[in-house]
């Protein structure tokens, strides 16, 4: 073939492949768009590894410090030392001593990262006059707490659900909430609506309407509400159409939605599960979570395990018993991609960090050896995916945010700082 026939053959299939790549983004555009609006990635910011829901009229100044004295003072009455901790936790011994050192020094700088003053079922159905009084109160402490510095990170209420029976409470405590809070001042980051007991997805689509009409009333900008969606009906889970309503839940809800939250007990009485066997590790909890985690995926709504309703309170058998249940309960959760659950009771906080920076501690080096040896392409044992290397950073990131892994350990584990970690995710 002479010079000049290639070059024409080249340019020709040039061309070629040039018309049908047009033609194909011609086809796709359409799907481009919405895969780009409807799976943005991941939600930037710290996900809290817990959320601690209160009794909305149980809210007093100093709650959070409170919470973490009690349990700290636990931790001193039943696991004084490593080893008795250690067995508490479910911990090796090898990690036992730095994760408890971590644990304390955890309850006294943030025990609590993410608060939520509930007015469902936590609070029950009161008189109108008297939630009106008690969302008012509430409000009026979360202000001073806010004010003072001593609120948690994260801060906001459960209202009731949009079902008919109480919707209109629903929406009169947000709305006298927000009035209150906000006659004290700006409404602080990283608040947040939790909106339980959804069966459709017509729900989530008036929360998001109703967000709308409450940031005008009040003179928010647009965009500034959000909400959580809790996940505690088989209606959400599978429709009458036979399809997941969650996924459609999660679209509806856009940018204002920000997480699913499980509910164990409302979702397993639900299915018939009876009250001895209702548990974060029943199938039927495990079948809920998968669907719930694949309607997220890349999303940017963040996931949310339920609780265990067995507290570290009473005999030393029963406290160090219901750690134990915990602690296993929160570290099963963490390996199966579930990074935040709720809490109930102040000495949870202990089993919830121990869990957590126990997960983090056991598998840093080998986490970070493997990022290290992709970015080095060293080779090894395991031949990595640019997916998994997503993921290893992903896991050493989490191990940052809640304190389980320090930026001078990262540095030296890995050559990368925070910024360096985060461009791999």
């Amino acid at each position: 073939m002479t010079v000049e026939r290639a070059e024409a053959t080249t340019a020709k299939t040039v061309e070629r492949v040039e018309a049908m790549a047009a033609e194909a983004d011609r086809l796709l555009a359409d799907a481009d768009r919405a895969l780009a609006a409807g799976y943005p990635g991941p939600r930037p910011g710290r996900q809290p590894v817990h959320t601690v829901y209160v009794p909305a009229d149980r809210l007093e100044a100093g709650l959070a410090a409170q919470w973490g004295r009690q349990a700290l003072k636990a931790l001193e009455t039943f696991a004084p030392g490593p080893v008795e901790f250690g067995a508490a936790m479910g911990l090796p011994a090898a990690l036992a001593a730095d994760v408890r050192s971590r644990v304390l020094a955890k309850l006294i700088a943030e025990p609590i990262e993410d608060l939520r003053l509930d007015f469902e079922d936590g609070y029950g159905l009161r008189a109108d006059d008297a939630e009106d009084a008690d969302a008012c109160a509430a409000a009026t402490c979360l202000a001073a707490e806010i004010s003072a510095g001593t609120a948690p990170a994260r801060c906001g209420l459960r209202c009731k659900s949009l079902e008919p029976g109480t919707r209109h409470r629903a929406v009169r405590t947000l709305d006298r909430f927000l009035a209150e809070l906000l006659s004290h001042g700006a409404l602080p980051d990283g608040f947040v609506v939790t909106l339980p007991k959804v069966t459709s997805a017509d729900q989530v689509t008036a929360m998001v309407r109703l967000c709308e009409r409450l940031e005008h009333a009040h003179g928010l900008e647009t965009g500034r509400l959000v909400f959580e969606v809790q996940v505690e009906t088989p209606q959400v889970i599978l429709g009458a159409d036979g399809t997941a309503t969650v996924a459609r839940c999660v679209h509806a809800g856009s940018s204002r939605l920000t997480g699913l939250h499980y509910g164990t007990y409302d979702y397993s009485a639900a299915l018939g599960i009876a009250a001895h066997q209702q548990s974060m590790e029943h199938p039927v909890a495990d079948h809920a979570r998968a669907v719930m985690q694949v309607a997220a995926a890349g999303t940017g709504v963040r996931l949310s395990d339920g609780s265990s309703n067995v507290v570290p309170d009473g005999s030393r058998d029963q406290v160090v018993g219901a750690w134990e249940q915990h602690a296993r309960l929160v570290r099963r959760s963490l390996e199966r991609g579930y990074y935040q659950g709720w809490d109930l009771h102040p000495a949870q906080l202990a089993s919830r960090y121990a869990a957590t920076f126990g997960f983090f501690r056991e598998g840093l080096a080998t986490a970070a050896g493997r990022l290290q040896g992709y970015l080095e392409r060293a080779g090894g044992p395991v031949l990595e995916e640019p997916a998994t290397a997503r993921a290893l950073a992903g896991f050493l990131a989490r191990g940052l945010d809640c304190g389980a892994v320090t930026e001078p350990e990262l540095r030296e584990l890995t050559g990368l700082d925070r910024a360096g970690l985060d461009a791999l995710r």
